[in-house]
C-alpha cells in the first residue's frame, strides 16, 4: 500500500514536472476556464502514459516546491466530470493528503490518473478547446497534438520505482497514529483497526441529541495511506462502524430568519475487504428545504441590496450586518428553490465576503461545497 504523503515527497524531491507528473498551486473547477485546463492536463497525462499512473500534485509553489496546501476537496463525483467531457476517459482519483506543518483546514491535493491504454480526447467543446482535441505532454507542458504515431511507453519503470519507494511500513503507520492522537487530543481522538490491516483514526467534538451522538470539527484519516477522508469545521456528522465498514452521514445546517434545521447531505461508506483493498461509496441523500416564495423574494432582494452596497464600498446598517452572516447560505436556499439568478450572485459575492474575515469566508466555502455536491449529482 502506497503512503501518499511519502509519494508526494518523492515526486517533489526527484522530479521536475514532466510527462507523468504535474504540480499546481491550486485548481478551480468551479469555472469553465479552470475546468477546461484541468481536463486538458488529465487528457495529456493519460495519453502520454498508456502503461503507468500519472500524478498532479496541488498546493505546491512552482518555483521552489514549497508546500502551501489547499482547501480540503471532498468531491467524490469528479469522475462524472471526466466521463462527461472526455472520450476514453481514464480513472481519476482526487485525494487529500495532510502534512504536519499545514493548518488544520489545509491539505495537499493528489490526483492519480490511471489510463485505459486508448487515446483520450475532448468529447465536446469547453472554453477555448474544441471537441475532438487530443493533448499530450511535451516536457512540463500539456499541448494539443495530431496523433499519428505509436505512443511509446517510456515512464513505467521510473514511475514504478517512485511508487515502490513510497510503500507504507509499520513505522510509518505507528508514527501516523501517534501524530494524529497527539494533534487531535482536544477532540477525543479514536482509532480502529479493520481487517487486521487498515488503521482509521477520527476525532470530533461530540454532543448527544435524542440518544444519538453527533460530531462537529470532524477529522477522519486512513493512516496506512496518509489520506484525509473527511474534514469539516462546521457541519455535523454521525459515525457508525462494524468490523468491516465505517460509515458517516454528514448533516448541514440550513434555514432562514433565525430558524434552522439540520438536513442530511451525504452518506459515505468505507468498506474494507479481506484482500487488503478498500472501497469508498458516497451517496447524496440531500432533500433541499422548501420555503414560501414571498419570503424568499424578500430575502433575495435584501441580499442583492447588501451585495450592491459591498460592491460600492458603502457602510451596512446593523440589521444588514446580521443578514450578511447568512448571505451565502440564503443565496443557496434561493437557488435550490428555483431562483436561478441566485447562483451567479453567490459566485459574484466571493471577493466581498472574503474581505470580511475568515469566519464569513469559511461559511461561504462550506456553502459552495454543498452546491458542488448537489450540482454534480
Amino acid at each position: 500500500m502506497i503512503n501518499k504523503r511519502l509519494l508526494i515527497k518523492n515526486l517533489l524531491a526527484h522530479n521536475d514536472e514532466n510527462s507523468f507528473y504535474d504540480k499546481k498551486r491550486k485548481i478551480d473547477i468551479s469555472f469553465k476556464e479552470g475546468k477546461a485546463k484541468f481536463l486538458k492536463h488529465i487528457c495529456a497525462l493519460s495519453n502520454s502514459n498508456p502503461k503507468n499512473n500519472s500524478y498532479i500534485v496541488i498546493g505546491v509553489e512552482d518555483e521552489d516546491n514549497k508546500i502551501i496546501g489547499v482547501d480540503f476537496f471532498d468531491d467524490s463525483k469528479i469522475q462524472n466530470l471526466i466521463n462527461a467531457y472526455l472520450t476514453h476517459p481514464p480513472i481519476v482519483q482526487y485525494e487529500n493528503i495532510p502534512f504536519p506543518h499545514l493548518p488544520d483546514d489545509k491539505v495537499v491535493g493528489l490526483v492519480t490518473i490511471r489510463p485505459n491504454e486508448q487515446i483520450t480526447s475532448l468529447r465536446k467543446n469547453i472554453w477555448k478547446y474544441y471537441g475532438g482535441s487530443v493533448f499530450f505532454r511535451d516536457g512540463s507542458m500539456s499541448v494539443p497534438k495530431v496523433f499519428d504515431i505509436e505512443i511509446k511507453d517510456v515512464n513505467s519503470k521510473l514511475v514504478s520505482a517512485i511508487e515502490n519507494h513510497a510503500q507504507n511500513n509499520i513505522k510509518l503507520t505507528l508514527d501516523g497514529v501517534f501524530d494524529f492522537m497527539n494533534k487531535r487530543q482536544d477532540y477525543k481522538p479514536q482509532y480502529k483497526v479493520f481487517k487486521e490491516y487498515f488503521v482509521l483514526c477520527w476525532s470530533g467534538s461530540d454532543k448527544i441529541v435524542k440518544d444519538e451522538v453527533f460530531y462537529s470539527r470532524v477529522d477522519i484519516e486512513l493512516i496506512n495511506e496518509q489520506v484525509r477522508l473527511f474534514y469539516s469545521a462546521l457541519d455535523e456528522v454521525s459515525i457508525d462502524y462494524t468490523n468491516d465498514t465505517f460509515k458517516i452521514v454528514e448533516y448541514v445546517k440550513l434555514g432562514l430568519q433565525h430558524s434552522y434545521k439540520y438536513f442530511k447531505l451525504e452518506e459515505t461508506s468505507i468498506h474494507f475487504d479481506n484482500n487488503a483493498n478498500y472501497t469508498i461509496e458516497a451517496n447524496l441523500i440531500f432533500k433541499p428545504p422548501q420555503f414560501d416564495k414571498k419570503v424568499l423574494y424578500h430575502i433575495y432582494n435584501t441580499n442583492n441590496t447588501i451585495l450592491e452596497k459591498l460592491e460600492k464600498n458603502l457602510s451596512l446598517a446593523e440589521h444588514e450586518e446580521v443578514d450578511l452572516e447568512n448571505l451565502a447560505a440564503s443565496y443557496l436556499i434561493c437557488y435550490l428553490n428555483g431562483f436561478d439568478d441566485a447562483l451567479p450572485k453567490l459566485v459574484y459575492a466571493k471577493p466581498y465576503l472574503k474581505k470580511y474575515g475568515d469566519n464569513l469566508y469559511k461559511s461561504y466555502k462550506e456553502t459552495i461545497r454543498i452546491l458542488r455536491k448537489v450540482k454534480y449529482s
